[in-house]
C-alpha cells in the first residue's frame, strides 16, 4: 500500500508535466534558457541596485546641491540685477532654466512621506536630495515634459522655477546596458536552436528508422551520424536490424525445406489412398490426411508470415474489394462500405490473408458479415462485424494465442487448427498496427484493424 501511494503522482508533478514541453529540443532549449533569464534577471537586478540606483541618487544630490548654491547666491545678493546675473551663470554653466515668480505660493508641496511604492527611482531620489540640501517647501513634476523636469521652490519673496534636461539625471549607460543584454541573449538563443537542432536532427532520424522498420519498411538510406551517444545507439539498431533480416531470412529457407519434406509423404500417402478400394477405413484415413495437410498449411503460413514481400503503396478499397468479391463467389452473405479510397504501404499478400482469415472467421458463425473501412485522422481504420454468438469477453485476448480454440474439439470443419487469429494479428503488428476484437454494436462480434496512414 505504501509503494503505490509513493508512486501515485502529485497534482503539481502532473501540473509540471503538462507545462514542460515534450520534445527534447524543446526540453534541451528550457535547460539553456532558464539559466540564461536567471542570470539576466540577477545581472539586471545588481546592475538596477548597485549603478542605475546610485547613479540616479549622485545625480540628484549634484542638482539638489547646484539649486541650493543659486539660492544662497540669490539671499546674499537680493537685488534684480544680480539675480538676472545668477539666472544667466546658471542657465551657461549649469544648464538650469531659472525663473521667479514673485509673490507666488505652492499649492501643493513635494515630502518623502507623501511617495507611494509605484513612484519612480528619479522622483525619490530627488525629492529625498531636495529635502536634505534645500530644506525649503519644493514641488517636482517630472511629468511637465517629455525631456524636462520641472523643479518649484518656496522662497520668502515668490516661487523659485527651475527647469532642467532630463538627461542631466539619466545615465544612458541604462540603455546600453539593456540593449547589450537583449541582444547577447537573442544572439545565444539563436546559436542554442541552431546547435540544438542539428543534433536533435540525428535522434529524430533514428526514431523515424526505427519506426519505418517496426512497420516492415525498408530503411535504406540511414546511417549513424551525430553525438557519439546517438551514433553507438544508431550502430545498435543497425546491427539489430541486421540479425533480425537474418533470422527472419534463416527461418524462411528453413520452413521453404520443412514443406517440401512434409508435403512429400502426404503426397505419397493420398496416392496410396486413392489406390486403396472404398472402405470405412479408407475413407477414415483419408479424412485423417486432409487434415493433417490442412494443419501443415496452417503451421507453415504461421510460422513463414510475411517472408520476402516488400510493402507497395495499396489501394484499401480495391484490396477489401477482392477479398470480398471471392468470398461472395461461395455464397457468404458480406455487406462492405468504403469510406473514401485510401493508399497505404502494405505486404499485399499478406493483408489479404489477414483480412481473408478474420472474414472467414466471421462467417463461420454468423449469417452476415459488415466490413467498412474509413481514415481516422492519421490511422486506417478497418471493422468486420458479424451477428453470431461472439466470443466472451475473458476469452477475446486468449484467442490469439497460437493453436487456442474455443471448440475443444479438433475437428476443421467447426474451428480450423486455431491459428487464423494469430495469423492476422501478426500481420497487422508487423505493418505497425493493432488488431482487437470488441462486442458489435447490434451483437455478435466487431474485430477493429488500426493501421498507421
Amino acid at each position: 500500500m505504501a509503494m503505490a501511494t509513493a508512486s501515485t503522482p502529485t497534482p503539481h508533478t502532473s501540473l509540471l508535466k503538462r507545462i514542460l514541453p515534450r520534445t527534447l529540443l524543446g526540453r534541451a532549449l528550457l535547460i539553456i534558457l532558464t539559466p540564461l533569464i536567471l542570470m539576466q534577471v540577477i545581472s539586471t537586478w545588481v546592475f538596477y541596485d548597485r549603478h542605475y540606483d546610485t547613479t540616479t541618487k549622485r545625480l540628484s544630490q549634484a542638482l539638489a546641491g547646484e539649486i541650493a548654491t543659486v539660492i544662497q547666491l540669490m539671499v546674499r545678493d537680493p537685488g534684480s540685477v544680480e539675480r538676472l546675473q545668477i539666472f544667466r551663470m546658471a542657465q551657461q554653466s549649469l544648464l538650469l532654466n531659472l525663473k521667479l515668480e514673485e509673490g507666488g505660493r505652492l499649492a501643493v508641496i513635494s515630502t518623502s512621506d507623501s511617495l507611494n511604492p509605484f513612484t519612480s527611482v528619479l522622483d525619490r531620489k530627488l525629492t529625498t536630495a531636495m529635502e536634505a540640501y534645500v530644506a525649503r517647501p519644493f514641488l517636482i513634476d517630472t511629468q511637465f515634459a517629455r525631456k524636462i523636469v520641472e523643479i518649484q521652490v518656496q522662497l520668502a519673496d515668490g516661487v523659485l522655477q527651475i527647469q532642467v534636461p532630463r538627461s542631466r539625471l539619466f545615465s544612458s549607460t541604462t540603455y546600453i546596458f539593456i540593449m547589450w543584454m537583449v541582444g547577447s541573449s537573442i544572439v545565444l538563443f539563436g546559436v542554442a536552436v541552431v546547435f540544438m537542432r542539428n543534433q536533435v536532427k540525428p535522434i529524430r532520424r533514428l526514431a523515424q528508422a526505427a519506426e519505418s522498420f517496426g512497420k516492415g519498411r525498408d530503411v535504406a538510406n540511414f546511417k549513424p551520424e551525430g553525438a557519439t551517444e546517438v551514433r553507438q545507439a544508431a550502430t545498435a539498431f543497425l546491427r539489430m536490424r541486421s540479425r533480425i533480416k537474418r533470422q527472419i531470412e534463416q527461418r524462411t529457407e528453413f520452413l521453404a525445406g520443412v514443406s517440401h519434406d512434409l508435403r512429400t509423404p502426404l503426397t505419397r500417402m493420398k496416392l496410396q489412398l486413392a489406390m486403396l478400394p472404398r472402405s470405412a477405413d479408407a475413407e477414415s484415413l483419408r479424412a485423417d490426411v486432409s487434415e493433417m495437410e490442412s494443419m501443415v498449411e496452417g503451421y507453415l503460413a504461421f510460422a513463414r508470415g510475411e517472408g520476402k514481400e516488400q510493402p507497395v503503396p495499396t489501394d484499401i478499397s480495391q484490396l477489401l474489394g477482392e477479398v470480398v468479391g471471392r468470398m461472395r463467389a461461395h455464397n457468404a452473405a458480406i455487406d462492405l462500405h468504403i469510406e473514401e479510397d485510401i493508399r497505404v504501404p502494405l505486404r499485399r499478400e499478406a493483408m489479404r490473408r489477414c483480412l481473408t482469415n478474420l472474414i472467414a472467421n466471421a462467417q463461420r458463425y454468423a449469417t452476415q458479415v459488415t466490413v467498412s473501412a474509413g481514415r481516422r485522422e492519421r490511422t486506417l481504420e478497418v471493422l468486420i462485424d458479424d451477428d453470431g454468438p461472439g466470443i466472451p469477453p475473458d476469452k477475446r485476448e486468449e484467442v490469439f494465442r497460437p493453436f487456442y480454440r474455443l471448440d475443444e474439439s479438433r475437428n476443421p470443419e467447426t474451428g480450423g487448427v486455431g491459428l487464423g487469429l494469430t495469423i492476422a494479428r501478426d500481420v497487422v503488428h508487423n505493418h505497425g498496427g493493432e488488431l482487437a476484437l470488441e462486442g458489435a454494436p447490434d451483437g455478435g462480434l466487431r474485430a477493429r484493424i488500426w493501421l498507421p496512414v
